[in-house]
């Protein structure tokens, strides 16, 4: 039994006893890396003694120790003589997901890029664009949210996805990410409580917790956010708003049914719920089905805030999404992009516009990146017998892991074995018991993509 009771005591660190298995100084650690990706440890905060936490532990004072100099190895902590030992400033604090520090070798399958081959169709609106006698008024601060003419065109693009709205209602934005941003500043303050999917994009998780706001998260199945656990949320506490990936949710692809969105839409209508809608797989989603399913936005148009981007569907580098909002919301989101943004670049912005209004190339794209979904799909089911999800072609796919592993564990083994991949403790605020490693398929040529997927294969069993 411990000498001391630790039950009152401010103790700053609380590893669970019940969780460690052998080697202790090795589970100790994967706790520590836990803490330290879902915030429960933030960086520089000063940790136990090992005396202090050996005790609490009731386990021996050198194997704390022990895992302390692993930790320090590991880059997750670090010692000042004479005051003890802290959480890294560098530590694994954020999930989230870039290409910062990605040697030149490494095949990466963590970024979800865009196909950038396809990078070769734009090439000639930037040169058109360029020679445009009219391109200095595109340099300066005027029309903030788009000229006319750009948002009458993104009006006519929303359309074809289902999204009703006008120009005095759309706004354009430096891509998806910065329209979250926007969203959350304007509508959003800390200690607001936000419903996610149970595994969701990583970025948003970030950009909440940068916000300090709580994400709250809810199971799925295969048709999506599961209604009944929503509402059972909202009556445990008070959620002022819902994020939703309606068309492919990003890790785990499922796609929302219609009537999934419609059981959706009476518990939100409900409950008062803002709806944040990041709508950025649409345009794949729509093409291949030859169906449009009504987003959200048409469903609740008085309720949601709707992104759809271009950076996947025409050209990563060019930073442009379109944001749609309600009248009653109108001044709140305008004073949140001027404060923000000030402006989002009106070369890309027209770009974008000017390639959208050549409806033979906005078909080549579609069908170009298609082709390439379902190439590198089929690639992905040639290596691993795993189904697909709700969402035939998403752009990436999932490998089921044990539990027991550490997630940066099996990040660094690949990225030793030159391959980028993320665990699912990225997308998600708590730990949870079905973890699995995200491929992306959309960053690489065929060849390359194929290549890293038989690394994978060869490596993967020591992880099942």
């Amino acid at each position: 039994m411990p000498i001391n009771s630790y039950e009152d005591y401010p103790i700053t660190w609380r590893p669970d006893k019940t969780k460690l298995t052998r080697p202790i100084y090795k589970s100790l650690i994967q706790q520590l890396e836990e803490d330290i990706l879902t915030s429960k440890l933030q960086k520089n905060t000063q940790l136990p003694s090992q005396r202090e936490l050996a005790d609490y532990l009731d386990i021996n004072f050198t194997t704390v120790g022990q895992a302390y100099k692993y930790g320090i190895e590991k880059g997750l902590l670090y010692t000042n003589i004479g005051s003890g030992t802290f959480v890294s400033p560098n530590a694994f604090t954020s999930i989230t997901i870039s290409t910062n520090q990605v040697a030149e070798h490494v095949i990466d399958f963590g970024l979800v890029s865009s196909f950038e081959d396809c990078n070769h169709l734009v090439l000639p609106f930037i040169h058109s664009v360029s020679l445009n006698p009219n391109i200095v008024g595109l340099l300066n601060y005027r029309d903030p949210m788009g000229t006319n003419f750009q948002l009458k065109t993104a009006v006519e693009w929303l359309q074809t996805q289902g999204v009703q709205t006008t120009i005095h209602h759309t706004a354009i934005v430096s891509g998806v990410q910065n329209g979250l941003a926007v969203t959350l500043a304007a509508f959003f303050s800390p200690g607001d409580r936000i419903a996610i999917d149970r595994y969701t994009y990583s970025n948003f998780i970030e950009l909440a917790h940068l916000y300090h706001l709580e994400v709250v998260p809810i199971d799925f199945d295969q048709e999506g956010m599961k209604p009944e656990l929503l509402l059972q949320e909202c009556h445990k506490k008070k959620i002022k708003g819902i994020y939703l990936m309606p068309s492919c949710n990003n890790p785990i692809g499922f796609q929302l049914s219609l009537q999934r969105r419609n059981e959706l839409k009476a518990i939100i209508s409900k409950e008062k719920l803002l709806v944040i809608e990041d709508d950025i797989h649409s345009f794949l989603t729509t093409h291949f089905q030859q169906q449009v399913l009504p987003p959200f936005q048409q469903l609740l148009p008085d309720q949601t805030i709707y992104l759809s981007g271009m950076t996947k569907f025409i050209c990563s580098g060019l930073r442009v999404a379109y944001l749609v909002f309600p009248e009653r919301l109108r001044e709140r989101i305008e004073r949140a992009i001027f404060n923000i943004n000030v402006k989002t670049s009106g070369l890309d912005a027209e770009i974008i516009t000017q390639i959208l209004h050549s409806p033979e190339t906005v078909q080549k794209i579609l069908t170009t990146k298609l082709k390439r979904t379902a190439e590198a799909n089929d690639c992905f089911d040639a290596y691993f017998d795993l189904p697909r999800p709700s969402n035939p072609y998403p752009y990436y796919r999932n490998i089921p892991i044990r539990a027991d592993i550490s997630p940066l564990d099996v990040e660094q083994h690949f990225l030793n074995k030159g391959i980028r991949i993320y665990h699912s403790n990225r997308f998600t605020s708590q730990q949870q018991a079905d973890p699995f490693i995200r491929i992306a398929l959309s960053s690489n040529h065929l060849e390359i993509l194929k290549k890293g997927l038989r690394i994978i294969k060869e490596e993967i069993d020591a992880y099942l």
